[in-house]
């Protein structure tokens, strides 16, 4: 009894890893990974300021669209201190509690961008299905529900974690894979009984992920039912096209979340680089791509977005 409560205060911090088989070329690692974060922080702040400027923006599905950018900036933010510690300054120890934080802050943004893009996909429905009644469903008062909505479902799924993991035993190994603390990773570490700790995190994952992905799909099966419906094929490709922003966002999102919950789940012998280069395109990819997507394939943006480099010259 008394060596397992030695275990459970003895493991007062964890060590993140870096990549120490790329020695030498660390340097190029840390400037591509930083560029990588500069482009996300720049491409969303952009984003928010353009929508925040324009008054011809001020409508559901942009209020959405500056939702996920702020949503895209945490993520950057949650996980920049730790990545810098380690791979800038060699320092990879990280406080036991600080590191429950930041993988609570982590998960919730990922839960939270999922939510966001199923309210995108519902804009996207009824702008398409329902477009004489748009204003009406989509006030700005229910848009400001549904983002509250959001924020507290998020809240509510990952609040537990943190809790489920400081009851247990830490007595093995305290060198987690990444840069940073992903749940699936730091459940690997206890010596006690983590059955709890997987059956809520695999609940949670059907019940917001599955749910989400499930209800995303319904909604284009009945905008594609409705766009076929229309007789003019130029109609049938301009209704289509105000979502393709969104369905590259869906993409982006859900792709690396998957892969890196297969090669957690499944992958346990896969190499230690596939779990690091999965969790890196899960933490970068989404915030980097989704500005640039809607940059480029959102007209009203574009538009804006060129009268602002054109006023700097």
């Amino acid at each position: 009894m008394g060596s397992f409560e030695t275990n459970i205060s003895s493991v007062t911090s964890f060590t993140l890893t870096g990549f120490p088989e790329m020695e030498g070329l660390e340097h190029w690692l840390v400037a591509f990974l930083l560029l990588l974060y500069a482009v996300s922080i720049l491409g969303n702040s952009l984003i928010l300021f353009i929508i925040k400027e324009e008054q011809s923006l001020h409508q559901p599905m942009y209020y959405f669209l500056s939702l996920l950018s702020a949503n895209d900036l945490s993520v950057s933010f949650s996980t920049l201190p730790t990545i810098l510690a380690t791979l800038c300054f060699h320092a990879p120890e990280i406080a036991f509690d600080a590191c429950l934080i930041q993988m609570f802050f982590i998960h919730f943004f990922s839960w939270t961008e999922s939510g966001i893009l199923l309210a995108m996909s519902f804009d996207r429905y009824v702008a398409i299905c329902n477009p004489l009644h748009y204003s009406t469903v989509l006030s700005d008062t229910r848009v400001a529900h549904m983002g509250i909505s959001i924020i507290i479902r998020s809240f509510c799924m990952v609040f537990p974690l943190p809790f489920l993991l400081k009851r247990l035993p830490f007595c093995k190994d305290n060198i987690l894979t990444h840069s940073y603390c992903l749940h699936p990773d730091l459940i690997r570490l206890p010596c006690g009984d983590t059955t709890i700790n997987s059956m809520y995190g695999l609940f949670i994952v059907i019940s917001a992920f599955g749910v989400d992905s499930v209800l995303i799909l319904i909604s284009y099966v009945l905008i594609l039912h409705s766009v076929l419906a229309i007789a003019s094929r130029e109609e049938r490709l301009k209704s289509l096209n105000t979502c393709g922003s969104h369905i590259c966002a869906v993409l982006i999102f859900y792709v690396p979340m998957v892969s890196v919950s297969m090669v957690h789940r499944f992958g346990k012998h896969a190499h230690e680089y596939v779990h690091k280069f999965m969790s890196l395109v899960y933490v970068f990819v989404p915030p980097m791509l989704n500005p640039i997507t809607y940059s480029i394939k959102t007209k009203e943006i574009r538009k804006r977005l060129h009268k602002i480099l054109k006023s700097k010259h």
